[in-house]
């Protein structure tokens, strides 16, 4: 090869590049593309294993070639919502959201200082150690730092939140083991009714506007009757399947 390149300059060659040739001829076509591209439509989820068996005559990395560069796709993740929500649930949240601002147009910023909302979660005893966190220093012979999976269920305790556009009213945990039932929820109202009365002056004497959810211990009749009897208005603002 470098005897041929020596021959090749003294004959006059000045160009080190290789020349332009036509080389083997390119199986990538638009009807290629359009046949692989409906196959993507029709299943999303795809692996480009799957995809070779429909098309066996073309190599596997000339189909990933076609989807990232001809036809530009990427793989990602499907995003996490809560539910599932039907069609009558999306109905039932476009009414709540029309309610809402029919009020605001009638009554505006006003209105605000009316509404008390309230929910509940799971909040954990501990805060679980970051990848970050674990790193260490080694040498090569070092053993290999074991870190275990913790489980955290039985180190969570039901919490319940109730705050307006000012702040915070109402912070309770119910005894570890135990959950929001009707007879909870109203023992939570009661002191929220109290929290009020101490923290927002005059606003009991005001309309109250209770946003919550319609899980069953804010939609049994218990609770309708508890909420019913401090002639509280309340909203909906979210439907569980």
């Amino acid at each position: 090869m470098i005897r041929k390149w020596v021959r090749m300059f003294n004959e006059g060659r000045e160009n080190m590049h290789d020349e332009a040739r036509s080389g083997r001829p390119s199986l990538v076509n638009d009807d290629l593309v359009r046949k692989v591209n409906k196959r993507v439509h029709d299943d999303k989820r795809f692996t480009i294993f799957d995809l070779s068996l429909h098309f066996p005559q073309i190599s596997r990395t000339l189909l990933y070639d076609i989807i990232s560069r001809h036809l530009v796709y990427w793989k990602v993740c499907a995003r996490w919502v809560p539910k599932k929500l039907t069609e009558e649930h999306k109905k039932q949240h476009v009414a709540c959201a029309l309610t809402f601002l029919i009020h605001y147009h009638k009554e505006r910023d006003s209105m605000l200082s009316h509404i008390v909302t309230g929910d509940e979660t799971w909040v954990s005893h501990i805060t679980p150690e970051s990848k970050q966190q674990s790193l260490h220093w080694k040498h090569t012979g070092s053993p290999k730092w074991k870190k275990f999976k913790q489980t955290f269920s039985t180190r969570k305790i039901m919490c319940t939140l109730f705050w307006d556009r000012q702040g915070v009213l109402l912070v309770e945990f119910l005894p570890q083991g135990t959950t929001v039932n009707s007879a909870a929820y109203c023992e939570s109202l009661k002191k929220l009714r109290h929290a009020v009365q101490n923290k927002r002056r005059g606003m009991l004497s005001a309309t109250i506007l209770l946003l919550h959810d319609n899980a069953r211990p804010h939609s049994a009749a218990q609770t309708q009757d508890f909420i019913t009897s401090f002639k509280w208005e309340q909203w909906t603002t979210s439907i569980q399947p």
